[in-house]
């Protein structure tokens, strides 16, 4: 055993160790060194669109149901047997023409009576009238008493009293006479026939006859959220609002009309107000009952930017979208969308016109991915 000085032997086990330390590090290094670059990510595949700057116009949405300008319900005001009827149940009619015709055999009957009375008491009347003024003729010469005066007087005053009752009585039974004959108030399409001919009918029956609906022109009733009422009230002030009526899937032929009316008290169950359009229904497509699409064009936004909707991506710092920048890398911008129309966005702030956006593909995108646009994924 070789005897060593204690600090030459400190310094002897110092370097041992330092000589492993640095091995043992060597061999660290040595694989890592052989180890190869990860490859690059390859480019997400997107869709993408360009945001547009064109002129929009501001509109509002709502369904809608047509309902009748007018409705009449057709009732009789005597009573009788309907001798004829002159239409058919759902054809159109024109103001004042004849509908119905109730007997008016009994009417006529008491018309006759009521002028016969009223000859009568005429004549009576006209043969007072003669005897008061003799009277008034021979009272002055005091050839008669003042009572016989007074009577002949007062048989005159009732007789013409009587005279004006009967000329009351004339008129009414001539007015129940026109009644039998029922024409239409209204210019309209009937509805289904409840009084057919031969039917012996009564005075102001609780079902009508027939029940008239005015389709030309015709309302369209719908109801709009209330925080609009400020902006709906504010451009009827300055023209009229045009309003467009689209039945079913008919995108293309859609009826227009103007907004004639605004409810004066907010539903407070749901929160929105009745609004009411009038369509001059030129060719009758819109009908009473019917359901529609209803587009209220309150005027139009120019230099508006727009981009696809399934553009706009919502977290919880709010919404934002994908921007291609031109070495077809992605930046995330946060954006303020205004509104949405057929299927865009319409962006009040955050994007320029001519930026493109990723429309299809975010859920593999992080900012700063590399992306090749496809025309379809």
């Amino acid at each position: 055993m070789v005897f060593m000085p204690r600090p030459l032997r400190l310094c002897f086990l110092k370097a041992v160790y330092a000589l492993l330390g640095a091995c043992l590090l060597v061999s660290l290094l040595l694989p890592a060194c052989s180890e190869k670059k990860p490859p690059p990510r390859p480019a997400v595949p997107v869709l993408a669109a360009v945001a547009t700057e064109r002129t929009v116009p501001v509109e509002l949405k709502a369904i809608g149901n047509v309902e009748a300008y007018a409705t009449v319900n057709i009732k009789a005001r005597v009573g009788g047997q309907i001798t004829q009827v002159n239409f058919r149940e759902g054809q159109d009619v024109a103001k004042g023409q004849l509908l119905f015709v109730i007997d008016p055999r009994p009417q006529e009957t008491a018309l006759r009576q009521a002028e016969a009375n009223l000859a009568r008491d005429k004549a009576l009347a006209g043969k007072a009238q003669a005897d008061a003024r003799r009277y008034a003729e021979l009272i002055r010469k005091q050839f008669v008493s003042q009572q016989e005066y007074d009577q002949a007087k007062a048989t005159y005053d009732s007789l013409a009293a009587t005279v004006k009752a009967d000329e009351v009585a004339v008129q009414n039974a001539r007015l129940m006479l026109n009644y039998c004959y029922i024409h239409a108030p209204i210019t309209g399409r009937t509805g289904n026939l409840l009084a057919n001919l031969g039917n012996q009918i009564k005075a102001d029956a609780d079902t009508a006859m027939v029940v008239i609906n005015q389709i030309q022109p015709i309302y369209v009733s719908f109801a709009v959220p209330e925080q609009n009422l400020g902006e709906i009230r504010k451009y009827m002030a300055l023209e009229q609002v045009p309003v467009a009526a689209y039945i079913g899937r008919d995108l293309q032929n859609p009826e227009q009309g103007v907004l004639t009316f605004v409810d004066n008290t907010v539903d407070k169950s749901t929160g929105t107000i009745l609004c009411k359009a009038t369509c001059a229904n030129a060719h009758k497509r819109l009908w009473p009952g019917l359901f529609v699409n209803v587009v209220v064009k309150l005027a139009t936004q120019p230099h508006a930017i727009l981009i696809p909707s399934q553009a706009v991506q919502t977290s919880q710092a709010g919404q934002f979208v994908f921007i291609i920048k031109p070495d077809l890398t992605v930046e995330t911008r946060a954006v303020e969308v205004d509104r949405s129309l057929d299927g865009e966005a319409i962006i009040r702030k955050g994007l320029k016109p001519g930026e493109r956006v990723v429309t299809e593909g975010q859920l593999r995108l992080v900012p700063g991915a590399k992306v090749e646009i496809k025309s379809g994924l």
